[in-house]
């Protein structure tokens, strides 16, 4: 009997329900951002709060990786410490809500201890799995778009509640995903990383496939956290008030966690590549034709909307295993290390684009410079269609 069979059945769902967990302080303060808002006596906001965070997270997983920190103490360890950092960071918005700059410094460390968590609980999953992780990163990447939507849904189901409570309820969560995690011990196939070494990884990008691949994640990324940043303030333009658009906000983002498990399913028949740039040009297409869907119907504004949700976030887990798979053996950590900062880097430009746009634009017109992204994910990725591992 192998490792791999004698892998403990509750080990993938609990580190799944750890990373939902853990993962909900990443859009906390948007959630209760038209609070902040009256606070702050501004208008707009949106895309600096996401902005910090994102930015926060880069730094961290530059610091995280360059220090080897997963690789030099137990991950399950760094993965609390972590949670535990990041829940308190995210609470700290409490303490002086109506000063701009403590959000957005409280944003940013939250954002760096989320280095911490995300791509450590793939090490720990990687951990338990002889090769790719195929489905179970569906999975996985899923829970971060659950964990990314949960703070809409609290906010939507409590409507009453003080705006507190979404900010006290998403930093236990985290505090719970943090334990959860930690009870998962390390797994057979743990690996202890070399350092990372930047000089050698733009060689990486000479390789034909791996540039493709890079490039289709750097199309997603422009497209990805804009659109989850915005799609509430595209909501209310629609007319939804109140409660409704928190919980549809929440309905949008979730459906992304059934694109990436979707994908997952169909990966092996399809290949990584069909899959991915298949979800990249819905969610394109969905940005050029979003001005003629704002003001339709009820239920064909919310269809149109979830669709966009499905696929805007569904090639993420392919094309990260994509890019794990192509990248050279000898530096696969530091090429994936900078594609994801850059990856990164890229949703802060797309942000601030957007977060003027909006006093510029009609809301019908927001979304469409969205599409630059996945036009030129889709072109650059067009090798993945002929040489499309299963990633299974």
């Amino acid at each position: 009997m192998t490792p791999e069979t004698e892998r403990p059945a509750w080990v993938l769902p609990a580190i799944v329900v750890g990373q939902l967990l853990a993962t909900s302080i990443w859009f906390a303060a948007n959630a209760v951002i038209t609070t902040l808002q009256d606070l702050w006596g501004i208008a707009g906001g949106e895309g600096i709060v996401t902005t910090a965070i994102q930015l926060g997270f880069i730094c961290g997983t530059l610091v995280y990786a360059l220090g080897g920190i997963a690789d030099r103490f137990h991950p399950g360890n760094v993965f609390l410490l972590s949670a535990v950092a990041g829940a308190s960071a995210n609470a700290a918005v409490l303490v002086a809500p109506a000063s701009f700059d403590v959000v957005l410094a409280a944003r940013f460390v939250a954002g760096f201890c989320l280095a911490g968590i995300y791509p450590v609980g793939m090490k720990i999953a990687a951990s338990w799995y002889a090769g790719g992780l195929g489905r179970a990163l569906g999975l996985l990447v899923g829970a971060l778009v659950l964990g990314t939507a949960s703070p809409h849904l609290l906010k939507g189901l409590g409507t009453q509640w003080d705006w507190r409570l979404v900010i006290a309820g998403t930093s236990m969560a985290a505090l719970a995903g943090g334990v959860l995690v930690r009870l998962v011990p390390e797994g057979p196939y743990l690996r202890r990383g070399a350092a990372v070494r930047f000089g050698g990884v733009l060689a990486a990008f000479r390789d034909r496939r791996f540039r493709a691949s890079a490039c289709g994640y750097f199309g997603h990324m422009w497209e990805l956290y804009a659109f989850w940043a915005f799609v509430p303030v595209w909501i209310a333009a629609h007319g939804a008030a109140g409660s409704t658009v928190s919980l549809l906000a929440f309905a949008v983002i979730a459906a992304g966690a059934i694109g990436c498990a979707g994908g997952g399913l169909v990966v092996r028949r399809l290949g990584g590549g069909p899959v991915a740039l298949g979800q990249l040009l819905v969610s394109g297409t969905c940005c050029v034709v979003s001005p003629w869907l704002l003001h339709a119907s009820t239920p064909v504004f919310v269809g149109f909307l979830l669709l966009w949700g499905l696929a805007v976030a569904g090639d993420s887990p392919q094309f990260s295993a994509l890019n794990a798979y192509f990248a050279p053996r000898a530096v696969v950590g530091s090429a994936l290390t900078l594609v994801n900062s850059i990856g990164f880097g890229i949703t802060i430009a797309s942000l601030s684009l957007l977060e003027r746009l909006q006093f510029l634009l009609g809301a019908e017109w927001l979304l469409v410079p969205l599409a630059a992204g996945p036009l030129v994910g889709l072109w650059a990725g067009r090798p993945l269609l002929h040489h499309s591992p299963a990633l299974t």
